[in-house]
């Protein structure tokens, strides 16, 4: 017998369910057939064979004795998009089948209570809250049988809307043909459920000419996973355009989407983006999570005396602060905590955005749509007859956002925006090389902050570590600076995926325009110059700001030496 029989013969004997005699004969005609070669029935299904066992009454002495409820599923029909939330195979594999979801909780119809591995599965391949609830092994069967009565289960799209909440779901014939598969879904669930798990920021889903690759791009850094098979490339692009809403059957131009998912009561927007390849279409989906919205300027990876500076800026009742970096160097993340904390009821803050990434409360949002002229001028011109006190503009790219922008903060209000330049002084040097004029940028200038993403290191296995002078060369510490360090790595562990890291920070180089700054801008000086200058005056550098975090023990050598190789010192 097995375990799971075992349990229920000892409840029937224990609730006089059946007798030790009935129990000793349906033992000894079990041996007695075992050596047949055909199937021999288990002492239950004797007992229920011979009625000195009635099933139904086991059924419900044993889901009193565990706790759970009991459920009868003969009558009952199951909605397509219930029975979806799990793959058939697991289903019919298990003996387990889905009937109902209530206040957002699956519930599943189980034979065996003590099959704990397969019901720990039920939640993954689910992906949503699942409450067990005992049945008889012959009812789910029967149901079973009747609810996949033929080889494929037809899903339709309001299956999307029921396993993948989406504010956006796709509709019509293309939609129902590319999702009938059931284990598609879940594949795709867990999917994008791992990458969560993992810290992930990206998924990466290539096709190749022999196989179809999926990467997670977690710390900064692309990872390689288990990828599925390349045959199944077609039906996953098309379950995944499905719930970004955008059409399956345009596979020669580029393509963005947004889907919006709940996993683990965590409400995180997928953007989507698909792009035609030699070999199919490649997918890449931005994981943004409204958890990070929360983040502190502590977060971001402030030392105290540069938080303290940053803070001051930001609170300026007028002018321009500007983000520069390069692209994935957390220019965004960096205003949207500054805007975080700005954010007071007695403050009117408008962003204008490509796209809009996070929904933050309580502070106006308007997304660019150049198709119909909403461009970041024309967007920003409009938001200034709102009366706001805070404005960001997602990027300064041209003149006439530049000098709105500046006319913007020399009428009174704060303008937060971004540069894609290497360092902080060539802000400068580029908003006056896109046509604004020196003067208004000697005027309205505030201060302008550069910054990259360094990997931290992980907290499980960090230990201390003492690099060679070569490291040390490498990174320009100075002998002075050496005293009192705490050098350290990461050994890697499992809660790092044995990289050492986890998580990032930031290193930053702020420069703030002074007097002196001011009248070198209005004389339109080189930005080397105004980077002398600068230096004169205390600005600490990228390169300077990571030395500090790896003295600390916060980050490593080498994260620092590579990120800031080409900045000027």
């Amino acid at each position: 017998m097995t375990t799971a029989d075992e349990f229920a013969v000892q409840i029937a004997l224990k609730r006089g369910l059946v007798t030790a005699g009935q129990l000793a004969a349906a033992q000894q005609r079990a041996a007695g057939l075992a050596d047949r070669s055909t199937p021999v029935p288990g002492v239950l299904d004797i007992l229920t064979a011979d009625a000195a066992l009635d099933q139904e009454m086991l059924g419900r002495a044993m889901a009193d004795e565990f706790g759970m409820p009991w459920m009868v599923l003969a009558g009952r029909t199951i909605p397509a998009t219930i029975l979806a939330a799990l793959p058939r195979s697991f289903v019919a594999e298990h003996n387990v089948l889905p009937y109902a979801r209530e206040d957002g909780i699956l519930r599943v119809a189980v034979a065996d209570p003590i099959a704990v591995d397969v019901i720990d599965s039920l939640g993954h391949l689910s992906g949503t809250a699942v409450q067990p609830v005992l049945a008889s092994a012959a009812d789910i069967r029967q149901a079973i049988a009747r609810h996949y009565s033929h080889d494929r289960t037809e899903v339709g799209p309001e299956l999307v809307a029921e396993s993948f909440p989406t504010d956006r779901v796709g509709g019509g014939e293309e939609g129902q043909a590319s999702a009938q598969d059931a284990p598609i879904i879940s594949l795709v669930q867990n999917l994008i459920a791992e990458a969560v798990r993992r810290r992930a920021s990206d998924i990466h889903l290539e096709p190749l000419e022999r196989r179809f690759r999926v990467r997670y791009r977690i710390d900064g850094m692309l990872l390689e996973v288990e990828s599925p098979p390349k045959r199944l490339q077609l039906a996953i692009i098309s379950r995944l355009k499905i719930m970004a809403n955008i059409s399956i059957a345009e596979k020669r131009v580029p393509q963005d989407g947004r889907i919006q998912v709940k996993l683990g009561g965590r409400s995180l927007d997928l953007r989507v983006s698909s792009l035609p390849t030699a070999h199919g279409e490649s997918i890449v989906m931005r994981i943004l999570d409204q958890e990070g919205l929360k983040l502190g300027l502590p977060e971001l990876g402030f030392l105290p005396d540069d938080q303290k500076e940053f803070e001051q800026l930001i609170a300026s009742p007028d002018g321009i602060m500007l983000v520069t970096g390069p692209t994935g160097s957390g220019k965004t993340t960096t205003l949207y905590a500054s805007l975080h904390q700005l954010n007071q009821p007695d403050r009117k803050i408008i962003t204008v955005e490509e796209p809009v990434e996070y929904q933050l409360a309580g502070i106006n949002q308007v997304p660019v749509n150049a198709a119909i002229g909403m461009t970041f001028a024309a967007a920003l011109r409009a938001m200034l007859r709102q009366a706001p006190n805070i404005v960001m503009v997602g990027e300064i790219r041209d003149r006439e956002t530049a000098e709105i922008a500046i006319n913007a903060s020399l009428t009174g209000h704060m303008v937060f925006s971004t540069l894609h330049t290497n360092d902080a002084p060539s802000a400068v040097t580029r908003l006056i090389d896109i046509g604004a004029k020196p003067f208004l940028v000697a005027a309205a200038l505030r201060s302008v902050m550069a910054q990259r993403l360094v990997r931290r290191i992980c907290p499980a296995c960090k230990r201390p570590y003492a690099p060679s002078a070569r490291e040390l060369h490498a990174l320009g510490c100075q002998s002075g600076q050496l005293e009192g360090a705490d050098f350290a790595h990461g050994a890697g562990c499992a809660a790092c995926n044995g990289t050492g890291y986890q998580g990032r920070m930031g290193i930053f180089e702020i420069f703030r325009a002074d007097d002196g700054i001011r009248a070198m801008i209005y004389d339109n000086v080189t930005s080397a110059a105004l980077r002398a200058q600068a230096r004169r005056a205390g600005m600490r550098t990228m390169r300077e700001d990571g030395i500090r975090k790896v003295l600390a023990g916060l980050t490593t050598i080498e994260e620092v030496v590579t990120v800031t190789v080409g900045d000027p010192l």
